[in-house]
């Protein structure tokens, strides 16, 4: 039976294809139902085969890691005992059970993520044949949970579920036959489900599953639209801090804050792309044009990402920026850099062309 058991397991798993990524929530309400095969383990019957049942459960996951979940469950499961005149009787016990049970994803970001369970609940169940005379047909007791499941993501909102369960019932009554001389005896039975889970309400959309501790690594940057970006330039940014970074004309020194449009870096690096060199070309002419100028280096990032990394990320791009303007004869003693992150956006960050325009080097000057 156990290699039974382990067949029906493997099968369960490799039959399956690899799905998604689907986004995760802080925290959500899911409603599951499924197929569940029950037997018998420990018991004083003859553990028969023909066993069918189902379930539905209704899930508060409180956290990536934690939720908790009731769960009802109906059970058909079937023994067979012999007769003082050695004629086969089959026992069939119908049980129908409500559990409470304490769930821990254990890698939530994954696909294909496995959690464990524990709790307890109520059994009632109902015998039909039984072995010993003096039970009643009906009756209710306690049981332990315990097992193992995996959720395999369909897409947002859907999962697909494949459990284990273990269950030990508070006496030995379930299988309708008590053990001669045997004291606190406790049967037990195991479940295997396969079902689907319906989150049907999310909270925020978790940070916890990004790279580096924040970067999507399900989701590349919307190609990003140039043209719309001058557009927003020519809207948002004063024609003077334009002409004096874009173009090579000095600035003022009563300027206090230049905004170097087009300085990009690559992927989730502190690298400065080609195209951004020209742009800081002529930041560090005007810088060496006005000798006695301190700038602060300022560095901004979009929201793609937690705040901790945005904020590291942001203050290594404006040191990159501080080391170009140096290799081209910049005093060091005149420059100083910060990092402010995904903070003081100057635009929306829901479109590409934002983000883009977020991601930029201001100098104030000091």
């Amino acid at each position: 039976m156990k290699k039974k058991l382990q067949l029906i397991i493997l099968l369960l798993i490799v039959s399956l294809p690899s799905f998604s990524y689907a986004q995760l929530a802080k925290d959500a309400w899911a409603l599951g139902f499924g197929f569940q095969y029950p037997r018998f383990l420990s018991v004083n019957t003859t553990i028969s085969n023909t066993n069918y049942g189902g379930y539905l459960s209704f899930q508060r996951n409180f956290s990536e890691h934690l939720a908790l979940r009731l769960k009802g469950a109906y059970s058909h499961m079937e023994g067979e005992w012999i007769n003082p005149v050695l004629v086969p009787i089959t026992t069939t016990t119908t049980a129908i059970t409500g559990n409470l049970d304490f769930m821990f994803y254990m890698v939530p970001c994954e696909p294909v993520s496995p959690y464990l369970f524990a709790g307890g609940g109520v059994l009632y169940r109902m015998l039909d044949g039984k072995a010993t005379p003096t039970l009643d047909d009906n009756a209710v007791t306690g049981q332990f949970n315990s097992g193992i499941g995996i959720e395999w993501n369909i897409d947002t909102d859907w999962r697909f579920v494949t459990e284990f369960g273990y269950h030990l019932t508070l006496n030995s009554e379930i299988d309708g036959a008590l053990g001669a001389g045997v004291v606190n005896e406790k049967d037990s039975y195991m479940g295997l489900s396969i079902g689907a889970l319906w989150y049907f309400d999310q909270g925020e959309q978790s940070k916890y599953c990004q790279l580096y501790s924040g970067l999507a690594m399900d989701k590349m940057p919307d190609p990003v639209d140039y043209g719309r970006i001058e557009e927003i330039v020519k809207r948002y940014i004063p024609r003077e801090v334009e002409k004096q970074v874009v173009v090579e004309k000095p600035v003022a020194a009563s300027a206090d804050k230049w905004v170097l449009v087009g300085v990009n870096f690559d992927f989730n690096s502190a690298k400065i792309t080609s195209d951004s060199y020209p742009i800081l070309y002529d930041a560090a002419k005007t810088l060496l044009l006005y000798p006695n100028m301190k700038v602060e280096i300022q560095g901004y990032t979009d929201n793609i990402g937690s705040e901790i990394y945005n904020s590291k990320l942001s203050k290594t791009r404006a040191d990159a920026v501080k080391k170009y303007l140096v290799s081209k004869g910049v005093g060091s003693s005149r420059l100083t850099t910060t990092g402010f992150g995904e903070s003081n956006p100057i635009e929306d960050n829901k479109t590409a062309e934002g983000r883009a325009m977020n991601r930029r080097i201001e100098f104030k000057v000091r």
